[in-house]
């Protein structure tokens, strides 16, 4: 066991050395503030505090760990041994940066408590992260600092027992329009008709006309196709499904549709399946739990796992929410039209409530890549490449590749097709 000792143990010390220690680095460590304890501790051990007590690993601590609250923190982020890192050490420290610091900072989304504007959505803009701004958004630097400490420690404690962790992909569908044209009602279906007519969308009028008698299918209907793929692939997915009202910004099909349960219950035989949760019940934590109940009655099953409309995240209220809401896991940790990982690491983690000064009971799994933040990029060679990097810089930790894709663009036609870029993925990185 790795011991660590330290002036004070707070809540956020025993958060971060948990996620870096445990989860990362899969080390048994434990806590002391008793310097006779430590002293006589025979094992790897290490001392987090602002003075060494002998001549001990020792990690000079910045104060982040043991404040409470908010403050305005200026960061000036350096190069460490070609990893961006921030919050320095001095001399006498056995490592250059207080990673344990620059991790909570990042985990806990310190930068999304301090004064920002938010997009029409209420959402925190990627360009205001420190990640964009210095350059490391698409870079895992929580995990890259974590195995740098395991290089140092091991030089200083040879046998430390440390875990080994396997590189993982998984792809999430996101349902939040599962048909263009069918199963949307006469009126609506009508609607839409005279819309697109009226507008001159000819290309439309001639696809709901086909699709309506029933020639093709329709174009967001993709999903047999998919569930073949992740099968022969062995991909491990999820499909979340908006099962919500209509409104402004929630236009799936009716959950009255048997047509729709239907799909939903075909999709839960071979995949798991999961909430997406509607514009509406963002802040209405009522309608959450109304969404959560009526899918949880057409699958026959808990649903625990949630995603955020639009990716929106208001922390920490979106969290708490979806705590009161029972949910136990959330995959809205990215930015919709930004690769790169929003909190700095492929590898999943409890939400810290920083007002509250708890780690809550929810785990949050980041994605790096989403579709709508590929649509930007110039080309497929240039898509691709982004891809791959983030694979590469994935596969260098041995962490957790989240893509997000939505059947919406798998369904669609125009500059690319998704499709065959999706599948592309797949067979590369799902190994």
């Amino acid at each position: 066991m790795l011991l660590i000792y330290t002036h004070k143990i707070t809540p956020r010390f025993s958060y971060t050395m948990k996620q870096v220690f445990t989860k990362i680095l899969g080390i048994e460590i434990g806590f002391t503030t008793k310097v006779e304890d430590f002293i006589k501790h025979n094992e790897a051990k290490i001392t987090y505090t602002k003075q060494p007590l002998q001549n001990e690993f020792f990690v000079r601590s910045n104060d982040l760990l043991f404040e409470q609250g908010i403050s305005d923190i200026q960061l000036n982020v350096v190069q460490w041994d070609n990893t961006p890192c921030f919050f320095p050490t001095g001399e006498r420290s056995n490592i250059p940066y207080d990673i344990f610091a620059a991790s909570f900072y990042l985990l806990s989304r310190y930068e999304e408590y301090l004064p920002h504007v938010k997009d029409i959505h209420g959402r925190f803009s990627p360009k205001d992260s420190v990640g964009y701004q210095h350059g490391f958004l698409d870079r895992p630097v929580v995990d890259l600092w974590a195995l740098k400490l395991l290089d140092v420690l091991l030089e200083r404690f040879p046998d430390l027992e440390h875990g080994k962790r396997s590189y993982v992909y998984e792809s999430i569908i996101d349902v939040t329009t599962s048909h263009c044209y069918s199963n949307r009602g006469v009126i609506r279906g009508a609607a839409g008709f005279l819309l697109d007519l009226g507008t001159f969308r000819l290309k439309r009028v001639y696809e709901r006309i086909v699709v309506g008698l029933k020639i093709r299918k329709d174009p967001y209907d993709n999903f047999s196709e998919l569930i073949a793929w992740h099968k022969q692939l062995k991909v491990k997915s999820i499909f979340f499904f908006q099962f919500a009202n209509y409104s402004k910004y929630d236009k799936n099909v009716s959950t009255n549709s048997n047509t729709f349960k239907s799909l939903i219950k075909y999709i839960g035989d071979y995949s798991k399946v999961a909430l997406a949760a509607s514009y509406s019940s963002f802040a209405n934590t009522t309608l959450l739990k109304l969404e959560k109940q009526d899918l949880e009655n057409v699958v026959n099953r808990p649903v625990y796992m949630s995603r955020m409309r639009y990716n929106r995240v208001d922390i920490p209220y979106t969290y708490r929410n979806l705590i009161e809401a029972e949910f136990t896991d959330d995959y809205t940790m990215g930015y919709s039209r930004e690769v790169g990982f929003r909190a700095g690491t492929c590898t999943s983690f409890q939400f810290y409530d920083i007002p509250l000064e708890v780690q809550q009971p929810i785990k949050i799994h980041p994605f790096a890549i989403h579709d709508y933040a590929l649509v930007s990029l110039k080309n497929r060679t240039a898509m691709m490449s982004k891809i791959k990097d983030v694979h590469d810089e994935v596969r260098q930790v041995n962490g957790k590749m989240v893509t997000v894709f939505s059947n919406e663009l798998l369904g669609s036609t125009g500059k690319y097709q998704w499709k065959s870029i999706y599948k592309e993925i797949l067979e590369k990185y799902n190994v």
